[in-house]
This record gives structure tokens, sequence and C-alpha cells, in this order.
């Protein structure tokens, strides 16, 4: 009996072979053959899952979001009690910032994808799409935070949003140029969230917090 394929399986197998060579050397740097060797196929299997290197591309990051979603639920729910709007702000933007190997080579392989899709229309669109949904996320554990009197009620739930990926893409930048240890931006990304929910009456369950 000929083996069964995990045709999932396999797409995540190519995905993983691409971000190490984008984690390397760029997305630019990566042909369609140099994956297909990397991931350990030939060309033609590459092909018969991913018929461009775009389609390839798109996959490979969805993947990395799917993963990333995962941890950070992971991360959650090794917590004590149930998940408060801060808690839920913390691990995500923890998540997001390159904190040890795994998240580098993420963060490098999303910042060869950024590069490529300046100037590829259906890479930007599918970058715009990740970037409104992430904003949507993190704007209603504002507006539950203001809900929970956490938040001052005068606060933007949009725009704090914004300011959280600003400074978290920001200080992303720093780690990995290695002009701020991961510990520092974290702490940072901590001490913003804190100042965010002093308006209210504090963090439940977090130092200085009722709770």
């Amino acid at each position: 009996m000929p083996k069964r394929v995990d045709h999932e399986e396999r797409r995540r197998q190519i995905a993983r072979a691409l971000w190490r060579i984008a984690a390397e050397r760029g997305l630019d740097g990566a042909s369609l053959r140099d994956v297909a060797t990397e991931a350990g196929i030939s060309l033609g299997q590459l092909q018969h899952y991913f018929t461009s290197k775009d389609d390839m591309i798109v996959f490979a990051l969805r993947h990395i979001a799917q993963l990333a979603e995962e941890r950070v639920r992971t991360r959650i729910e090794a917590l004590p009690g149930a998940p408060t709007p801060w808690v839920i702000l913390r691990e995500t933007l923890a998540e997001m910032l390159p904190l040890d190997d795994a998240s580098r080579t993420g963060h490098l392989v999303q910042i060869s994808y950024f590069v490529r899709a300046v100037h590829d229309e259906r890479l930007r669109t599918h970058a715009k799409e990740g970037t409104a949904a992430l904003r949507g996320f993190f704007a209603d554990q504002v507006k539950a935070a203001i809900a929970r009197g956490e938040v001052a009620a005068d606060r933007d739930p949009v725009g704090e949003a914004t300011l959280l990926i600003a400074l978290t893409e920001g200080l992303s930048s720093e780690v990995l140029m290695e002009t701020l240890a991961p510990q520092e931006a974290m702490g940072l990304i901590e001490a913003h969230l804190a100042r965010l929910f002093s308006g209210g009456q504090g963090i439940p369950g977090s130092p200085g917090g009722p709770g």
C-alpha cells in the first residue's frame, strides 16, 4: 500500500522550510527550488501544493499567525483565574515580541514579508487585513477594560489599540537589532499597560491593582 501523505502537514513542512531560509537571507533569497530542497522534497512536489511563491508566502504567514494564537491561548490558560483584559493584552503583546529563538525567527520572516508587501498589492492587502483584525481585537479588550472600570472612560479604544501595535513593533525592532534586551522591552510594555489601566480602578490581580 502506498504511504498516505498528510497534505496539511506537508504544507506546514514547506512553510517551516521557507521560514528557515527567510530568517537567514530574506524572502527574496527563497526560490521555490531552494524551499523544496530545504524541505527535503522535489520541486514538482512543492508545486503540487503551491503554484507560486506568493501562495506559499501567504500560507506561511497564516501558519505563523495560527501558531502565535495557539501559544497565546496556552499562556493564558496556564494562568490562574479567568483571563482579564489586562492579562489578554499582556500575553498577546509578549507573544508579539522576539523574546526567544522561535519568535525571533517568526519576526525575521515577517520583516521580509512586509518589505515584499510594500511593492506587492496582494501581499499588502493580506497584511492590512491582518493588522486591522489585530487592532480590532485589542480595541475590544480596551473596551472591556473600560466597562470593568479598569481603564478611563475617555480613552479611545481604537487609538489605544493602534498605539499598542506601534509600540510593540518598535520595541521588536530594538530587540532584533540588539539595542534593547528582550526583558527590557517586555518591561516597557508592562509599564505602558500600567499607565493605560491606571486611569480606572487599577488592574485586578496585577501588582498594585485591587484583588
